[in-house]
């Protein structure tokens, strides 16, 4: 004979029950047509937005060059020197000018000082004082124009130090110690930043290319490992400009943290050129079982597993897919661990 169960042992019973049955119907993920963007792999160019020349002030030939290709310069920084030997020559004349000037202006002080002299004892005439006066004032005039050639001079040796105009990477040093330059040669080619990735893709994908979209950017190198882009960074498309050069539309794409990267270094992006519909299904629900995936969806007669062909994997975290482009079909309900 059974006894009827207590209430509070029903109760307990028939909640394990409950709880057992509710992963079940949590774990049921229903296929869904999905629209995501046609994405396409190209290479991006990184580019600084401004390069500067450090350009020779003065002609001559380069006695220094402390910098090479890829060093790290700051603005004001002498990166060269250059010595035109005729300064030297010029600085040398330049003082036995003034040299000669101040002996002429001593001997017109002179000449002034016996003028006054004589005009105040009444044997000398206004007319030779004044003249006296003039002369000394000529000589004073002669001495400070002579200081000043002196001073252009000295100018243009001390701008002899090629500085760097601004901060960032030298990418190109075109010249030697030793080589004769003119003023105004180009002494190095400075990339200050910032940084950006140019695109070139085919003149196909014009209409589709707009301002603004998101890009993913992976990791340094010409080749990327298998789902890298997925996880790499984003970027945005901030330019796309209205001339097609040759069969390819250009466009920028802003990204943060390629300050470290070599000027003209690619690294492949992948760029939204439209929309599709597609199959997906979280990754935890295919199982890989002797090189061929599987998909267990419930059926009528019961659980079921079947092959399927994995494509692309988007989005992120928890939202995370994997197409999947045969074996499923829309409204079909997968079974997840």
């Amino acid at each position: 004979m059974h006894r009827p169960l207590p209430h509070s042992r029903f109760s307990a019973v028939l909640l394990a029950v409950v709880l057992a049955a509710l992963p079940a119907r949590a774990a049921e993920f229903t296929v869904k047509a999905e629209t995501i963007p046609e994405m396409k792999a190209v290479f991006g160019q990184v580019e600084s937005r401004i390069v500067v020349p450090a350009r020779a002030r003065i002609g001559g030939s380069i006695r220094e060059l402390g910098v090479s290709q890829g060093d790290e310069v700051r603005e004001g920084e002498v990166i060269a020197v250059v010595v035109d030997d005729k300064l030297t020559l010029q600085l040398t004349a330049a003082d036995a000018k003034i040299e000669a000037l101040n002996s002429q202006l001593e001997n017109a002080r002179l000449q002034l000082e016996r003028a006054q002299q004589l005009r105040a004892s009444g044997t000398g005439s206004q007319a030779s004082l004044d003249q006296a006066t003039m002369l000394f004032e000529v000589a004073t005039n002669q001495v400070a124009a002579a200081r000043a050639e002196k001073a252009v001079i000295a100018q243009s040796s001390r701008e002899g130090d090629v500085l760097a105009p601004a901060t960032g990477r030298i990418l190109t040093v075109p010249v030697t110690p030793g080589s004769v330059v003119l003023p105004g040669e180009v002494i190095v080619r400075i990339a200050p930043g910032p940084y950006y990735l140019r695109l070139s893709l085919p003149e196909r994908h014009a209409a589709e290319i707009v301002q603004d979209s998101q890009v993913l950017v992976g990791g340094r190198g010409l080749t990327q490992g298998p789902g890298a882009l997925p996880a790499a960074r984003r970027g945005r498309i901030v330019k796309v400009y209205p001339e097609i050069a040759e069969g390819r539309v250009i466009a920028d794409v802003e990204v943060g943290g390629i300050g470290d990267y070599f000027v003209n270094e690619r690294t492949l992006v992948r760029v939204p050129v439209g929309k599709r519909k597609v199959l997906a299904v979280p990754p935890d629900a295919v199982r890989t079982v002797h090189g061929v995936d599987y998909v267990r969806i419930a059926a009528g007669g019961g659980p079921m597993d079947v092959a399927v062909i994995l494509g692309e994997s988007f989005g992120e975290g928890g939202e995370r897919r994997v197409e999947i482009l045969s074996g499923l079909r829309d409204g079909d309900r997968v079974l997840r661990p």
